[in-house]
């Protein structure tokens, strides 16, 4: 592949500057094995970044004399050692900085041990994962706009502005909940998009030195030195898949996770609306006082609802979820009343 100048003397600085945080994550690290994984790691940033010196020569450009960090990367380093690696591996992930897989959750059945097991591991949790963001954006819903209808009631407005107000507060609701989302998965996206480009031409460039990499994160998950490089070499062999692994194991990335924009978007405005909704009813249905008791006896069965769906993710009794999440509902609707009501004092 052609390389210019500007590209190859991008390369190396971002080789060196990827060597220079390895040192600065393996200080964080001392006396942990992940220090010894950092520090072989920064060596082969170094000789990746020698190599692109090599390239430099050959198109008759000079090398920096030194190599000096810019701020990002200073600003970087001077806050792992106050909070520590786990929870910058995403900033470190997108500065090139690999094996920001060893701070995820451990999977349920341990390291995988063979390509089979790697290839499988993906796939497992992904519906799961639709699944519970559309009962969580369902509760946003259910939980905010109940509060409204009952804190605007409580301020003994009328039939026409509860409604008026729980209908403005559904469509506010859930164009915020779309747009947080179409924003927050287009970042990701592009973020994930972005690392796995230069994965791939990383791969492309010097596919041995990435499988040695990958044999070290194997290491420091507790593989044997044989069985990792193995695993790697093998890995490599299949472009794809390799592509794959390496986004995993050396940035923490889900190549499986890069979705749609505007298919979150969309799913998130539903699922609040209909959560939103619900209360809205009643005043759609009924009048007077029978409305309101329509609404506490309306959010309070879907509340129950909702926490007995959520214990399908969080392993507690489908009875003891669906209380909990009805108490904090009630919580949260009987401080709106009140704070409604003294409002209404107040400005009445």
């Amino acid at each position: 592949m052609q390389t210019n100048p500007t590209q190859a003397l991008a390369s190396w600085r971002e080789e060196k500057r990827s060597a220079w945080l390895y040192r600065i994550v393996s200080d964080a690290e001392s006396g942990s094995t992940r220090q010894v994984l950092f520090l072989e790691l920064a060596r082969a940033a170094d000789a990746q970044a020698g190599l692109w010196e090599a390239e430099l020569a050959k198109l008759g450009m000079p090398v920096p004399a030194r190599f000096t960090p810019d701020l990002r990367a200073r600003l970087v380093a001077r806050l792992i050692p106050r909070f520590g690696v786990r929870p910058l591996k995403g900033i470190l992930a997108a500065m090139k900085v690999r094996g920001m897989s060893l701070y995820h959750a451990a999977p349920p059945h341990g390291t995988p041990v063979n390509l089979e097991q790697m290839r499988g591991e993906s796939h497992k949790n992904a519906g799961s994962g639709n699944l519970r963001a559309a009962v969580f954006g369902v509760n946003d819903g259910l939980i905010s706009n109940a509060s409204l209808i009952l804190g605007v009631a409580g301020a003994n407005a009328g039939a026409d502005m509860i409604l008026l107000s729980g209908l403005a507060g559904l469509l506010a609701g859930a164009f915020s909940m779309a747009a947080g989302e179409y924003v927050s998965m287009r970042s990701q996206r592009e973020f994930h998009e972005y690392q796995i480009a230069l994965e791939r031409e990383e791969l492309d460039q010097y596919p041995q030195e990435e499988a040695a990499e990958l044999a070290l994160i194997y290491q420091a998950k507790g593989i044997g030195a044989a069985e990792a490089t193995r695993l790697a070499q093998a890995l490599i062999a299949d472009p794809d898949r390799a592509l794959d692994t390496l986004a995993r194991e050396e940035l923490g990335l889900n190549p499986d996770e890069l979705g749609s924009p505007w298919g979150a978007a969309i799913s998130s405005f539903l699922a609040f609306g209909i959560g939103a909704f619900l209360p809205v009813l009643p005043y759609l249905l009924l009048s007077g006082s029978n409305a309101f008791y329509g609404v506490l006896a309306t959010a309070g069965i879907s509340l129950f609802g909702v926490g007995a769906a959520l214990s399908l993710f969080t392993g507690r009794g489908a009875f003891a979820g669906g209380m909990r999440m009805l108490l904090i509902g009630a919580a949260a609707g009987t401080a709106t009343w009140f704070i409604g009501k003294g409002m209404g004092v107040v400005l009445g």
